[in-house]
């Protein structure tokens, strides 16, 4: 086969954030954001459209089989047009529209940007602690002596960092399950999240059941950014049966669905969380579950025939010795599931390699290397099946003009990915997240030409630190 092509001298990052109209305007990812400023001002994607062709794409995978040839919608040596924050054309030798930025990308392939269904981003004041814990262990050792420690400005130095790692990672869209619970807190965390362009879900965990807190950070913090939305969290089970119905009907009253972590450990059989999911009335399709590790035939059996939808978070249920999902099996049934990067005992946002431990895990699980997931199959999941589970995916996912804009772009010549022999698996087996060279979400951008636009990594880190330093001495 081709070995991979030759880079093509590129302009200097600062021609590319001109040619974009982005030199002047960095995100507010700088430093913490200001208290008062209006939070639907706060996200990059608010602040206007325009119009973005990418040109001389080698690759094109649209997730649209429709767009294109196979499963994934594979189109060769293709342009994609992005307009007012929308897909608004794939295909080859596409006509530049007037006042439109070109982004020359020959030798690299497009795709829709990675869609992460399950994450806890503050975890990340604790990556690599804990590292000889179980799941009991992590929160003992780890999550619980911090949490009460924590300050608005260090939550969102934190959560900053974190989630300016997913996006460099690839990931355009999140939901982060978040059990923090002092609105200041919850005002801080969002103004985080906001503040760095992302596609993002808030899934808020009341300890009690307070559907007024919920309905005043839905209303008041969430809604009005364009790119968010909002989730009910709880933990199912009979010993908190009451605050699980209240919390399902909630969600209802409010629209929105309902998200559980369910048996990670196989402790939590006694929990019996799916018996009390269902007769608390919440199984169904407003139903994301995550994790389901450890799932009886039956209970697959009554997930799949409820159209529940459910987040695998493979690298840390490595990581907590919690076990492996039976993903093919689940799949087997028709449910829908996405991957999850699941905060701190994920260590990193890579989202490839999360990728490449799901299709490994069942691989070793079933002693067959044609188990479900296929290179195809996890390329999905890590996108429009992302998108489906959240149930987002007549928004994102894929690049079906009309939907919005959350592109990535990989540049496989590089030391990792190269020779050129089958690029499709490549991105699986071979990708890291420095081979992302440009990110995309609702058609702004939020990394070019490898580096992220308008952020000072550096401080973003040094603040990072002493958050963290803060938290473990005070």
């Amino acid at each position: 086969m081709h070995s991979a092509p030759t880079k093509p001298s590129a302009p200097s990052r600062r021609d590319l954030l001109a040619s974009l109209g982005l030199a002047a305007a960095a995100p507010l990812v700088l430093g913490a954001a200001p208290r008062r400023a209006p939070l639907d001002q706060l996200s990059p994607a608010a602040r206007g459209g325009r119009t973005v062709l990418l040109r001389g794409a080698s690759l094109v995978l649209t997730m649209d089989p429709a767009l294109g040839s196979g499963p994934l919608g594979a189109v060769g040596d293709a342009d994609v047009l992005m307009r007012d924050g929308a897909i608004a054309a794939v295909g080859p030798a596409l006509p530049t529209p007037p006042g439109a930025r070109v982004v020359e990308v020959p030798g690299r392939l497009v795709m829709p940007g990675f869609v992460d269904t399950h994450n806890h981003l503050w975890q990340a004041a604790i990556r690599g602690g804990c590292t000889d814990r179980d799941l009991f262990g992590w929160f003992r050792g780890c999550t619980d002596p911090l949490r009460g420690r924590l300050t608005p400005a260090d939550l969102h130095s934190i959560v900053r960092l974190a989630a300016l790692d997913a996006v460099q990672s690839g990931v355009t869209t999140l939901l982060d399950w978040v059990d923090i619970f002092s609105y200041d807190l919850i005002e801080s965390y969002v103004r985080a999240l906001a503040g760095t362009g992302l596609r993002f879900t808030y899934a808020m965990y009341p300890p009690a059941p307070d559907a007024v807190l919920l309905t005043k950070v839905k209303r008041e913090l969430v809604d009005p950014l364009p790119l968010a939305s909002f989730q009910v969290a709880t933990h199912a089970a009979r010993a908190a049966e009451s605050h699980n119905r209240a919390h399902w009907e909630a969600a209802q009253e409010l629209g929105v669905m309902l998200n559980s972590h369910v048996l990670e450990r196989p402790e939590q059989r006694a929990d019996d969380p799916l018996g009390v999911l269902a007769d608390i009335g919440a199984m169904g399709p407003r139903l994301l579950i995550n994790h389901a590790v450890h799932l009886t035939d039956a209970e697959i059996a009554a997930v799949a025939g409820h159209d529940v939808r459910a987040a695998h978070c493979p690298l840390s249920n490595m990581r907590l010795a919690s076990g492996i999902m039976p993903l093919s099996d689940l799949a087997g049934r028709g449910v829908k599931v996405g991957l999850g990067l699941d905060g701190g005992t994920n260590d990193s946002s890579d989202f490839h390699a999360l990728m490449k431990a799901a299709v490994g895990l069942q691989r070793v699980r079933t002693t067959r290397a044609g188990v479900f997931p296929q290179v195809s199959d996890v390329l999905r999941m890590a996108t429009l099946g992302g998108a489906e589970v959240l149930g987002i995916e007549d928004r994102v996912g894929s690049l079906t003009p009309g939907k919005r804009a959350d592109v990535v772009v990989v540049d496989p010549a590089a030391l990792n990915f190269a020779p050129r022999f089958d690029w499709v698996g490549q991105i699986v087996f071979n990708g890291r997240p420095e081979n992302v060279e440009a990110v995309f979400v609702d058609g702004r951008a939020l990394k070019l030409g490898g580096r992220l636009v308008g952020v000072d990594t550096r401080r973003v880190v040094r603040e990072a630190e002493a958050a963290a330093t803060r938290l473990r001495t005070a």
